[in-house]
């Protein structure tokens, strides 16, 4: 039986992408993106929840996440769940869930500013949701 594996979001990033290139010359870009959701509880008052999610990006889109995308722009993001595990240096298995993703489009943001390359276009901003969350070395990309 086969299922499906998709995952679409649309956030702003928590910090600048992490681009770099592994082993066979591919690069590869880690961003942290916040979606955040608003309700009012039933006592009437507003609250809000924020929730960080890990992207990895590979090959020429990674490259243009890495030079078009900073911290606070706003992304449209599409993919897929990973799980992958590795042993960390006290030899305890570690797991990490993240977004593969295979589509990224710029969206709208503060400034009014407009780019357009290839397929990816839009107006870039800034909004606070907060520190993000601190990750432990061992939970980035293994290279």
């Amino acid at each position: 039986m086969s299922g499906v594996n998709k995952v679409i979001i649309i956030g702003r990033l928590g910090a600048d992408p992490e681009l770099k290139t592994v082993t066979g010359g591919q690069s590869v870009c880690r961003l942290s993106v916040a979606t955040s959701e608003n309700w009012t509880d039933r006592e009437g008052q507003k609250q809000e929840r924020t929730e960080w999610h890990r992207i990895v990006v590979w090959g020429k889109l990674a490259d243009l996440c890495g030079k078009y995308l900073t911290k606070g722009r706003q992304a449209y993001i599409e993919g897929r769940l990973q799980t992958r595990s590795w042993e960390d240096q006290q030899g305890q298995k570690r797991y990490t869930t993240e977004i593969v993703a295979n589509t990224v489009q710029f969206l709208s943001g503060a400034q009014g500013e407009r780019r357009e390359q290839q397929s990816q276009s839009g107006d870039f901003g800034a909004q606070d949701f907060g520190p993000e969350p601190s990750f432990d070395s061992n939970d980035e990309i293994p290279f």
